[in-house]
């Protein structure tokens, strides 16, 4: 009888790590096109990603860089201070959209230009992503808007 239990444990056992291992894989599945990774633009043109690689950038949107054209296109260039990307965006942009205010866009990086699919604009005078922050501090380009350290 001892023998049968052990094996039945045993058996749970094996049964439980299989099913922890499939949801895992299947967790993993699920979440690969919602993962985006954050790239400044420095990284961007250091290793250029796939053309089928969504992603994020971040960073300042250059003064004088900002251009609407046929339609609903819109066109700018997103700097760290260290490199520029140019990015092309078709739809509305966020109200407090502007040049050299700070930006976060998702989309794919192809033919050398970053073709947005969603742009985000920060909300306020101080705030700013950490990642934009972290990017431009990298280039000795931030300056805090209290003047501190943001």
């Amino acid at each position: 009888m001892k023998g049968l239990k052990k094996k039945r444990r045993i058996q749970i056992i094996a049964l439980a790590a299989l099913a922890l291992a499939v949801s895992t894989a299947l967790i993993g599945y699920g979440m690969r096109d919602g993962i985006n990774f954050f790239r400044s633009p420095s990284q961007v043109l250091a290793e250029p990603p796939r053309a089928d690689e969504v992603f994020r950038i971040g960073g300042l949107v250059e003064d004088g860089s900002l251009a609407r054209g046929q339609g609903e296109v819109i066109r700018f260039r997103v700097t760290d201070g260290g490199a520029t990307v140019p990015v092309s965006y078709r739809g509305v942009l966020p109200d407090l959209f502007g040049e050299n205010q700070g930006m976060i866009g998702t989309g794919r990086y192809v033919g050398g230009v970053f073709e947005a699919s969603e742009i985000l604009a920060k909300h306020d005078e101080s705030y700013m992503p950490k990642e934009v922050i972290d990017a431009l501090k990298e280039q000795n380009v931030y300056k805090a808007a209290d003047g501190g350290e943001g």
